[in-house]
């Protein structure tokens, strides 16, 4: 393409010039169709070729460019996920639907005996009794009890070789005391060997049940409510990201406490936006965006995650895109004052993916197909002049060229 600040510049031989086409926007953010208009020497349009375009002027400015969307969302407390128990029993009993539970807060009661809450990603899948035991699930009840406020006394370090010590028949770890009551008759009943466990090294993520955090369960058991024997079996806490918000309690009391008891959500509002695939692309976590709410109110946001599985959209849900698949981006709200009082509503989030700041703006009409390529625009006197486009964002278009700047006036469609 061979463009100047001549109007002669774009003729083709023979004294008429290459045709010149006004781009009309076709969409909001972006994208353009071209109607053509051939022009004599004078700048007239010739009737003959294809009839006249109606043109008016506007003048070049400076603005903030932005490529946004909007799109529904929903306002709530996030994916509900259920609590089964985890250890036999009858439900004695539930929190109100609503309720809050916290780190060392019980859940639930089973045989009056309370669940307590733990945060953690692993729960607990074995019993923990046997001195020197590692795991991940150690680690849980480590790092609980230190946040509740208990020594639990120095920890291996990582790389460490631990020998768990066998656990007799009894249930006493070798060394220990038996339980009270084993034997009927007051006379211990010597215990049978038992095979020696094989050593294992402490990994990152691992924690080592310790005499010392033995001892910190016990006085957390008893703290809590539970009878202190030191051992923590599967279904004596109910291990979860964090606090919990009971969302909806499907047992009762009496029922069998190791089937399905309730349903519970974080306690913190967020916006779920279910996203075409497509449109994610231009979405990344930390992205900020506002929240429109039912009252017309905004709150600021972020995004926190982006779905990694497509799934299809549920038809009994009332999406209109049904059976398309869909992604589920997570916003977090900045502010939450705007949202108190509202525990679930439809909402709109506006995304704004990239922003051209302080840049030279016109209409998308001014601008000129030129037939060799590129783009052009008319100053009113009828020169063109070669400019390069950015962003396209609502009407508007970014441009830059030689002797173009905010105020200069140029030709474009009415």
């Amino acid at each position: 393409m061979k463009t100047s600040n001549d109007t002669g510049s774009a003729r083709r031989p023979g004294g008429r010039r290459w045709a010149v086409g006004v781009v009309v926007p076709a969409v909001v953010v972006a994208g353009a169709f071209t109607v053509t208009a051939w022009q004599d020497d004078d700048g007239r349009a010739d009737e003959s070729k294809g009839g006249t375009v109606r043109t008016a002027t506007a003048v070049v400015s400076r603005s903030d460019l932005s490529n946004a969307q909007t799109l529904d969302g929903t306002l709530g407390y996030g994916r509900a996920t259920t609590v089964k128990g985890g250890r036999p029993g009858l439900v004695t009993w539930l929190p109100a639907t609503g309720t809050t539970v916290r780190r060392g807060e019980p859940l639930y009661r089973v045989d009056n005996v309370p669940v307590p809450v733990l945060y953690g990603a692993t729960p607990l899948y074995r019993t923990l009794r046997a001195r020197g035991t590692t795991g991940p699930d150690v680690r849980t009840v480590a790092d609980n009890l230190r946040a509740l406020g208990y020594d639990i006394g120095p920890q291996p370090p990582i790389g460490t070789w631990v020998a768990p010590r066998p656990v007799t028949q009894d249930g006493a770890t070798a060394g220990e005391p038996a339980p009270t009551g084993a034997a009927s008759d007051g006379t211990a009943t010597p215990a049978a060997p038992a095979p020696s466990p094989t050593p294992s090294q402490v990994k990152q993520g691992d924690a080592v049940l310790t005499g010392s955090l033995i001892a910190a369960v016990k006085r957390w058991q008893t703290a809590t409510g539970i009878p202190a024997t030191g051992v923590l079996g599967v279904g004596d806490v109910a291990v979860q990201s964090g606090a919990v918000r009971v969302d909806g309690v499907q047992a009762q009391l009496a029922d069998a406490a190791d089937g399905t008891l309730m349903t519970v959500t974080s306690t913190t509002k967020s916006v779920a936006v279910s996203v075409d695939p497509g449109e994610a692309g231009s979405m990344k976590r930390g992205d900020r965006v506002t929240v429109t709410l039912p009252d017309d109110s905004t709150a600021r946001g972020t995004v926190t995650a982006i779905g990694a599985t497509v799934r299809s959209s549920d038809a009994s849900s009332g999406d209109d895109t049904s059976g398309q698949p869909r992604l589920t981006v997570a916003v977090a709200l900045r502010d939450t004052g705007a949202v108190r009082g509202l525990n679930s509503a439809p909402v709109r989030v506006s995304f704004t993916s990239e922003t051209h700041e302080n840049v030279l703006t016109v209409p998308v009409g001014a601008l000129m197909a030129l037939h060799e390529g590129g783009y052009a625009v008319q100053l009113p006197g009828g020169r063109l002049v070669g400019v390069r486009t950015g962003m396209f964002s609502k009407g508007l278009v970014e441009i830059s060229g030689r002797g173009i700047d905010a105020g200069t006036e140029v030709v474009t469609t009415s």
